[in-house]
C-alpha cells in the first residue's frame, strides 16, 4: 500500500522537499538556522532506528503469516541499509516527517487475510511505540545517573541524554503519522480490514489518490496541526510517567 506514496513522491522528490522545506520556513522551522541543523543531527539515530524496525516490523508480520515476500526481498533485517528511502529520510531531518522504503507484501499467502493484514499493518506503529517506551526508560536511567539539570548542558552526557529524548520523540512521531488514516498510510490499512472497506464502492477511488490527498495535507500544514498535539501529547505522558518520574 506504501509503495504509492513513495512512488508519488520519487515522481518529483526534488520539487516536493523544496515544498516542504518552504513549508516548514513559512511555519517558523527555520529561523534559526545553526540550531535547527545541530538538533536535526542530534536526531539521526532516532530516525535511522525509527525507521528501521519500523519497516523490519512489517516485514516480519508478514513472513510469520507466511509470505516469503519480505525475506525474499532481504527485508528481514533491522540493517537501515534495506529499510532507509533517502527522499523519506531527508524529508523527515527537514521537514518533520517521512517514510522508510515500503516492504513488500502477499497476502495470498495469509489464511485469515484480514485478520493477519490488520496485524502487519499495525505491527510498524506497534514497533515505534515499543521504542519509544524503551528509550524513556533508558533516558530516565541517564537522567538518575547525570542529574536532571545534564539536559541543559553542552557535556557529552547532556548530548547523549538529547539524543536518547529525540529516539522517543522521532517514534512517536512516526506512530502517530502512520496511523493518520489516508492512503497509503498504516492508518488506512488499518481501518480497511477493521471495517472491510474494500466492499465499498468508493474505497478504490480513494486509494487511488490518497498519495495526492496526503501530499496536500502535508503542504497545507494540515498534518502538522494534527501531529504536533497529539505527539506532544503522548511525549508528554512518558515524560512525566517514566523519565522524570
Amino acid at each position: 500500500m506504501r509503495d504509492k506514496l513513495s512512488s508519488l513522491l520519487r515522481s518529483g522528490p526534488g520539487i516536493i522537499l523544496i515544498l516542504l522545506l518552504i513549508t516548514n520556513f513559512l511555519n517558523g522551522g527555520l529561523k534559526d538556522p545553526k540550531t535547527y541543523f545541530f538538533n536535526m543531527l542530534l536526531t539521526l539515530p532516532g530516525i535511522v532506528v525509527g525507521l528501521s524496525f519500523h519497516e523490519f516490523a512489517h516485514a516480519f508480520a508478514s513472513n510469520a503469516f507466511g509470505d516469503p515476500t519480505p525475506k525474499a526481498q532481504g527485508r528481514l533485517t533491522i540493517n537501515p541499509a534495506k529499510h532507509i528511502d533517502p527522499f523519506g529520510f531527508f524529508a523527515l531531518i527537514f521537514c518533520g516527517f517521512g517514510w522508510g522504503v515500503p516492504v513488500q507484501i502477499d497476502n495470498r499467502y495469509y489464511k485469515r487475510p484480514r485478520l493477519d493484514e490488520f496485524i502487519v499493518s499495525v505491527a510498524g506503529v506497534t514497533m515505534n511505540l515499543i521504542i519509544a517506551i524503551v528509550f524513556a526508560f533508558i533516558s530516565r536511567f541517564a537522567i538518575n545517573l547525570w542529574g536532571r539539570d545534564v539536559i541543559l548542558t553542552d557535556s557529552v552526557q547532556g548530548l547523549a541524554v538529547k539524543i536518547l529524548l529525540y529516539v522517543v520523540m522521532i517514534n512517536i512521531t512516526l506512530m502517530i503519522f502512520n496511523l493518520i488514516p489516508v492512503p497509503p498510510l498504516d492508518g488506512f490499512g488499518l481501518v480497511t480490514e477493521l471495517f472491510n472497506l474494500r466492499k465499498t464502492g468508493w474505497y478504490y477511488t480513494v486509494y487511488q489518490y490518497g498519495g495526492l490527498v496526503l501530499l496536500l495535507l502535508l503542504l497545507f500544514g494540515v498534518v502538522s496541526r494534527i501531529l504536533y498535539p497529539l505527539t506532544s501529547s503522548v511525549y508528554s505522558t512518558l515524560l512525566t510517567g517514566i523519565i522524570l518520574a
